[in-house]
Order: structure tokens, then sequence, then C-alpha cells
């Protein structure tokens, strides 16, 4: 992935289009997909492929997610503590994430310098201690 730009997509704008919603999000995720730039990281094809109403839903949640780019952790362990000192410092400067794994989405992406397409005001709490976490700008609502 190091020569190939891409963005790294939450889960939370997957799950919008997977339930058919429409938004700046679902309009940029679109383009990234036809370019070839939408990326995942383990964490979040898990959350996805979590959300499968039957056996045939999760294979065919497989099929499509799994031929997209992976971002991995850096290092099993490092990625792991920086993300929770992320949250850590999330903490003490009086914000606290709804759901940790954000910080390790958030972490993911720093070290991968890619930026980030999420639909969760936790990501913009997070980039506001965190500002080498780049959030994707999109366009309208």
């Amino acid at each position: 992935m190091a020569n190939r730009a891409v963005v790294l997509v939450d889960s939370s704008v997957w799950i919008d289009l997977l339930r058919g919603k429409h938004g700046a999000q679902i309009a940029a995720l679109h383009d990234l997909v036809a370019a070839n730039a939408a990326a995942l990281s383990p964490l979040i094809y898990q959350e996805i492929l979590q959300g499968a109403g039957s056996h045939t839903h999760l294979d065919a949640l497989r099929k499509y997610f799994s031929t997209l780019p992976m971002l991995v952790g850096t290092h099993p362990i490092h990625t792991h503590e920086a993300a929770a000192e992320l949250y850590a410092r999330c903490r003490w400067a009086g914000i606290t994430p709804r759901n940790g794994f954000d910080c390790l989405v958030a972490v993911t992406a720093i070290e991968h310098r890619a930026e980030l397409l999420a639909h969760d005001r936790d990501f913009d709490a997070i980039a506001r201690v965190e500002p080498r976490l780049r959030l994707y700008q999109t366009t309208g609502a």
C-alpha cells in the first residue's frame, strides 16, 4: 500500500452503505471504490462481517470485502499500545470515545499515513487530540 494512496474507510460508512443510506460519506465511498482507493483494517472487516444476517449474507460480505486493500497495524504490540495511549490522551483531554476500538482504527490510519473516512463523531474528537489523524473531507451533508 505504500505506493498507492488509499483511504481507510471506517465501518460506520460501510454499514451506512449496506443499509442503503445516502449522504456525503456514501458519495465519497462510491468514488473511492471506483478509484480502487477504499481500504479496510482487520477490525473494520470484522465489524462488517459481524453484521451478517445469515450464513449466505456472511459469505457475500466475505467475497466482496476480502478483495479490498487491507491496512494492518505496523507492529502487533506497539500499534495496540499506541491505540491505548491515544484513548488515554483523549480521556485526559476530557473526551471519552464511545468505542475504544476507534482509537485502533485511528492509529492504523496514522501508521499508514492514510486519511480516514468515517461517519462517527468520535473521530472528530480524536482528531482534536491527535493532529496526525487526517479525516477525509467530504462535500455536502
